[in-house]
């Protein structure tokens, strides 16, 4: 027997859509104000568990097609890639530099070369997440 979840999708689709929204926003606050790769990965991914709870596996891997194994590895060598780059620059493990830019959409932010590592953390903590729920699930 099918479940009549209308109501269900239709709520969810709006919640991911301010989870995914909230994720960003913690994760470019990260720098000046709590926040971070950390806490914006683990928002990203609670917004993807969030759709696979709703939905089934197949139906969310049509819109998101990614094997979220590859996403957490392309995390670490982003993070660890930005950590190692500043040997090649004769400078300090983990040095920064950082500049203001204007970004379409949301005007002009301060960035830094730590923006790249915490990215790299929040992917390999949604890759992470996503995998070990996944996994979890497969169990039953």
């Amino acid at each position: 027997m099918k479940v009549n979840d209308v109501i269900l999708k239709s709520v969810v689709r709006g919640v991911v859509f301010i989870v995914f929204t909230l994720g960003m926003y913690l994760f470019f606050a990260g720098h000046n104000a709590p926040g971070g790769g950390f806490i914006g990965g683990l928002v990203l991914g609670s917004g993807i568990v969030l759709l696979y709870l709703t939905y089934d596996i197949e139906t969310v891997h049509k819109g998101m097609p990614f094997d979220f194994k590859k996403v957490a590895a392309i995390g670490v060598l982003l993070a660890t890639g930005s950590a190692i780059a500043s040997v090649f620059f004769d400078v300090p493990f983990l040095t920064q530099t950082d500049g203001y830019y204007n970004l379409p959409l949301i005007g002009e932010k301060h960035l830094s070369t730590v923006t790249i590592f915490e990215a790299g953390v929040a992917l390999t903590v949604v890759g992470t997440l996503v995998t070990i729920i996944l996994n979890i699930s497969e169990d039953e």
